[in-house]
């Protein structure tokens, strides 16, 4: 007898979720989470959207939805032990998606430049959002001092300027040539970085409804992300500089 669509599904869903594993990319300089939970969960979801006949930009749409609904409560609604739970779902489901929709690509055969235009685009929404939305909620309601406003407006500043380091730095390094050499990567990098990581940041906002402690958890946070954004710049430079240098040397 042959057997049913729905019976063929699960054993299609298995090889695209095996492909997906054996094409995954270096997890060097990726904290804990997003390797550990987040790019697992986006696999099974890019592998399930394949299995359903889903577009990776169907995916990135979804992702935004998701992450727009997160920080329209975040910003509107009065905290309360719920909301919070509410946020950080909403916006941890929108960074699975953002993380499914290229491994969705990659089983279709290959992106699109629209496609990668697209998810990089929601993203910087995303990063110049989630802080102004946590502003919006403070100024409607509290914490009690105005001087704690200064914290997500800091951390706007510093959120902006990481993504466009992130994203501006790959563009000005030479193209490499050959395979990477093998880097050694302390075990404990990946921990160290978790502050800095968007989906563990996530997972912060279930202290929304408990006032003092989410503003001090916020807070801690945002210095951890300032401290990276200083070695990064410092570190950008001096790359930067460097490869000025071997410029000049050669010509």
């Amino acid at each position: 007898m042959a057997a049913t669509g729905a019976e063929r599904a699960p054993s299609g869903f298995r090889a695209h979720l095996e492909a997906l594993a054996r094409a995954q990319k270096p997890s060097l300089n990726t904290a804990a989470y997003s390797r550990l939970v987040n790019r697992p969960a986006g696999r099974i979801v890019a592998a399930a959207a394949h299995t359903l006949g889903a577009s990776p930009n169907q995916v990135t749409a979804l992702s935004a939805t998701l992450s727009a609904a997160g920080l329209a409560v975040l910003a509107l609604v009065e905290p309360r032990w719920w909301t919070g739970i509410l946020v950080a779902v909403l916006l941890a489901a929108g960074y699975v998606l953002d993380s499914s929709d290229g491994q969705l690509a990659r089983l279709r055969g290959g992106g699109s430049r629209s496609g990668e235009w697209l998810d990089h685009t929601i993203d910087c929404f995303k990063t110049a959002s989630l802080h102004l939305a946590v502003l919006a909620s403070w100024y409607r309601f509290g914490p009690a001092t105005d001087g704690w406003l200064l914290v997500p407006l800091g951390f706007e500043v510093v959120a902006v300027v990481t993504y466009f380091g992130l994203i501006l730095m790959p563009t000005l390094r030479p193209a490499s040539s050959g395979a990477p050499a093998a880097v050694h990567e302390n075990p404990l990098r990946k921990w160290a970085l978790l502050p800095m990581d968007y989906g563990a940041q996530c997972w912060m906002f279930v202290l929304l409804g408990f006032g003092v402690v989410f503003s001090w958890v916020y807070a801690l946070v945002f210095v951890c992300n300032a401290a990276a954004l200083a070695i990064a710049l410092r570190k950008w430079w001096h790359e930067l500089r460097v490869l000025d240098s071997s410029v000049e040397v050669s010509s």
